[in-house]
C-alpha cells in the first residue's frame, strides 16, 4: 500500500495567510503588517505610548505576527490615530483571513485585571458590529491621553473593515487603565481561538463568509 508520506510524494501546503496594507489620509498614515500563523515579532510604533502597549498585547495574546508603523494628528488628539489603526488592522485580517474556509470562526474569553473582569466574543462572521457595553457605564479616566472611547473607536474600525461581529462586555471594574487592557487581551485571546484553523469546510451553511 502507498502511504501518502513517502519519499517523492508532493503534500498540499497550506496557503500563507498573511498580508500587507498601507493607508494614508490627510489625517494618519498607517502601515500594518500580520501573519496569523507566524508569531513573529514586528515594528509596533504609532507615537502614542499606550496604543503601542495595547497592540502589542493584541499581538503577544493573540499570538499573531503584527508590525505597525503609524503616525497622526496626536497633537489634537487620539481619536484619528485610534481609528486608523483599527481600520488598517481589520483591512490587513480580512486579507489574510481569505474565504476563511476551515477556520473556528467564533471565540469567547474572560480575562481579569485585579479589580477589573472583562468577556469578548468574537464571530468572524463577514458582518461587522460592534456592542460595546463599556460606554453605558461609568468608567474613570484615561491611560495616557488614551480612554475607552478611543478604545471602541479602534475596534470599530477593526470590525467594520474585518467583517467582524464583536460583543464587549465588562463585568466588573471601572478604572480606565485595567479596563482597556483587560479588554485587548480578551479580544486577542478570542480572536486567537477564532482564527484557528480547525477543519478544511467553510464554517457557515450559507456557503460564504
Amino acid at each position: 500500500m502507498t502511504s501518502p508520506e513517502q519519499p517523492g510524494t508532493l503534500q498540499p501546503t497550506p496557503a500563507a495567510r498573511r498580508a500587507e496594507v498601507h493607508r494614508h489620509t490627510h489625517e494618519t498614515d498607517v502601515r500594518v503588517s500580520i501573519d496569523l500563523d507566524h508569531v513573529i515579532p514586528g515594528t509596533i510604533q504609532t507615537g502614542h505610548g499606550f496604543l503601542d502597549h495595547m497592540l502589542d498585547q493584541l499581538a503577544r495574546h493573540g499570538r499573531i505576527g503584527l508590525g505597525v508603523q503609524a503616525s497622526g494628528d496626536l497633537h489634537i488628539e487620539p481619536h484619528h490615530l485610534a481609528e486608523d489603526v483599527g481600520i488598517t488592522i481589520g483591512q490587513a485580517l480580512s486579507k489574510a483571513l481569505g474565504d476563511r474556509r476551515g477556520i473556528e470562526r467564533y471565540g469567547s474569553q474572560f480575562v481579569p485585571m485585579d479589580e477589573t473582569l472583562a468577556h469578548v466574543v468574537v464571530d468572524l462572521s463577514g458582518r461587522a458590529h460592534l456592542a460595546y457595553e463599556p460606554e453605558t457605564l461609568e468608567v474613570w479616566g484615561m491611560a495616557g491621553s488614551f480612554s475607552h472611547y478611543h478604545l471602541r473607536e479602534f475596534l470599530r474600525g477593526l470590525c467594520n473593515h474585518a467583517g467582524i461581529t464583536l460583543h464587549v462586555r465588562l463585568l466588573a471594574g471601572r478604572e480606565a487603565h485595567h479596563v482597556i487592557e483587560a479588554i485587548m487581551k480578551a479580544f486577542a485571546r478570542a480572536l486567537r481561538d477564532a482564527v484557528a484553523v480547525t477543519g478544511d469546510a467553510l464554517p457557515s451553511t450559507k456557503g460564504l463568509l
